[in-house]
């Protein structure tokens, strides 16, 4: 299971990395929410994965049984979601706010869409 995991985490990151090289901000987007979702599936996999034991502690022992599940990268991952829904929301208001502004979704037509003869941006601070 490990295996398969891996190459699927392996598969939304090459797919993510392809997404963001595009020209479209839509697309970008999309491949920015697969990145995350990526990265939370190396967190999860690295994690050890197992459903044997919970992982808590018994009152008569100190540490878990051997084969328990790590709760830290559950929790991790549970956080990177919530950042992750976060972040996407606030990019897509974003994108869709620079649509409105320039009428324009592709990068090189944004580019185009700066008025010609506007201030130059200073060449040193």
């Amino acid at each position: 299971m490990d295996y398969a995991l891996a190459a699927l985490a392996g598969l939304f990151i090459t797919a993510a990395i392809y997404l963001l090289l595009s020209r479209s901000l839509i697309s970008m987007l999309l491949g920015l929410a697969l990145l995350g979702n990526g990265v939370n599936l190396v967190i999860f996999v690295a994690g050890r994965l197992t459903r044997a034991v919970p992982p808590i502690v018994a009152a008569t022992s100190e540490v878990p049984l051997d084969p328990s599940a790590n709760p830290l990268p559950q929790a991790l991952i549970l956080t990177a979601i919530v950042i992750g829904f976060a972040m996407f929301s606030f990019l897509l208001v974003l994108a869709f706010r620079a649509y409105q502004s320039l009428d324009a979704d592709h990068t090189d037509t944004m580019r185009l869409a700066e008025p010609k003869g506007g201030p130059r941006p200073p060449l040193s601070y």
